[in-house]
């Protein structure tokens, strides 16, 4: 069953848009480890990491958030942090997200009693504050958990924004007929665990990626250095991987991020236009495709990527810009979220 699914999923790499992914026989160095470990601790090359490929960085860092987050056992089981995942993905309008995480539910043991967790996730992020259960209602998570619950928080803000850019609205090819598309997602979804018998070692893969601090307001995940260590490191090798971003461009996406209530801009693009006003002309175009990243990637156009290309050509910069893009902005989603007391570094 694996390797008909990872045929399967290789193939589907053709479509992911704007960039030409590595494919498996002609990675080298950093995308090769990072292959390879997707594989053999995944089960699979889920285009969804894939499409990183051509900006190393972003690849692994995209890498070392799933795994310590996600996939590593932990304090939270596997179908919490899958519902998670499914609800994040569909508050971000994240078809592809929402079937692929869903459909992976479907194939683990049911863990009940996440109303209240839905409710925080829903939350998350929303406005100001965000993340703290109304009406004075107790959090549904211990701090021992908040590492790896606001880690997943973090991690799909993230790969929500890069898939709905790069990807289509369904891993099914357009062709699939309606009969076929939930066994064939079924048994994606069960391949998709590790390879080897026994659990996958937290920090294993953190090698891939230099040391680094955590990001100033994720404290929450102090109580697991693992997922701390995981988000230091993928938050400084994405934006060293986009050290030439223009300092405008930059400044531009921290000021709207600071006033952002969590909520979508609404129909049409009348916002955009309004938040690049007054920039250099020569800083539109990627200012632009930053902040329809962090705030619509679903409205991003083939033109859009046209103007970005006409000043950078290569698909690592496309990536490198919205990888940069995306996860500062998941990172202030993680900043806004309140969780229980910690339980301390251990």
């Amino acid at each position: 069953m694996r390797p008909l699914v990872r045929a399967v999923l290789r193939g589907s790499l053709r479509q992911v848009r704007y960039v030409d992914v590595v494919s498996p026989r002609r990675a080298r160095s950093l995308v090769a480890r990072v292959y390879r470990e997707t594989e053999e601790q995944f089960g699979v090359l889920a285009p969804p990491l894939a499409l990183h490929s051509p900006a190393a960085a972003s690849l692994a860092a995209t890498w070392l958030m799933l795994r310590e987050t996600l996939l590593v056992d932990g304090r939270v089981s596997r179908a919490v942090k899958e519902t998670v995942a499914t609800e994040v993905s569909r508050a971000n309008d994240c078809p592809y997200c929402v079937q692929v995480h869903q459909a992976v539910l479907g194939t683990l043991p049911p863990d009940g009693g996440q109303a209240g967790l839905l409710r925080w996730v829903r939350e998350a992020g929303r406005r100001p504050g965000g993340g703290a259960v109304g009406g004075g209602r107790p959090l549904p998570f211990s701090g021992e958990q908040a590492p790896e619950l606001c880690g997943v928080v973090v991690t799909f803000h993230y790969i929500n924004r890069m898939v709905s850019l790069f990807l289509d609205d369904s891993p099914m090819p357009t062709r699939t007929p309606t009969p076929l598309r939930g066994p064939i997602m079924r048994t994606t979804a069960l391949a998709m665990r590790p390879v080897g018998p026994g659990l996958l070692t937290p920090g294993a893969s953190l090698g891939l990626l230099p040391p680094a601090p955590l990001p100033p307001g994720l404290e929450w995940a102090e109580g697991n250095p693992f997922v701390a260590q995981a988000l230091g490191r993928a938050v400084a090798a994405v934006d060293q991987g986009a050290h030439w971003v223009p300092e405008p461009v930059r400044e531009r996406l921290r000021t709207r991020l600071d006033t952002w209530d969590g909520s979508a801009p609404g129909l049409g693009r009348g916002w955009l236009d309004e938040a690049v006003s007054g920039l250099p002309p020569q800083d539109v175009p990627a200012a632009r495709l930053a902040l329809l990243t962090a705030f619509a990637p679903y409205q991003v156009l083939p033109d859009d990527v046209e103007e970005f290309r006409r000043r950078r050509p290569t698909d690592r910069e496309l990536v490198e810009l919205t990888s940069y893009a995306a996860l500062t902005t998941a990172v202030r989603v993680g900043r806004t979220l309140v969780v229980p007391d910690a339980a301390g570094p251990g």
